[in-house]
């Protein structure tokens, strides 16, 4: 039985927005977190994290997902962070060489923080 998929969006002050994912993201599950995520960009969301705390898989779809939201979100001088203390997770990001691209911390404050230092206010 496949985990249970919990989306949570979350403002914070100054454009910032947390989206905090639990369960696995995959092909089944990305076009959620694609829908949210464009939404909160759409809305005009300056910065985002993407808070992977209880994330238990990430598939190439979903890193798709993550690339595309970092896109839209530099064109428009904004940035994106990530929350990640899962090791298979971290591997994953490395072996793709995505862990140079992407903001990556293991604590949703650091990754405030990061894009805090990131995007002027």
């Amino acid at each position: 039985m496949p985990a249970e998929f919990i989306l949570r969006h979350e403002p914070q002050a100054n454009g910032r927005h947390v989206i905090a994912v639990a369960g696995e993201i995959d092909l089944y599950t990305a076009p959620d977190l694609k829908q949210t995520l464009t939404q909160v960009i759409e809305d005009g969301a300056t910065g985002v994290v993407m808070d992977l705390t209880d994330t238990t898989f990430l598939d190439s779809t979903g890193l798709g997902v993550l690339i595309g939201g970092l896109k839209r979100l530099r064109s428009r001088d904004g940035a994106l962070a990530v929350v990640n203390v899962d090791e298979s997770i971290a591997r994953t990001f490395e072996i793709t060489g995505l862990d140079q691209i992407f903001t990556i911390r293991s604590s949703r404050d650091e990754a405030l923080a990061a894009l805090d230092a990131d995007i002027p206010a």
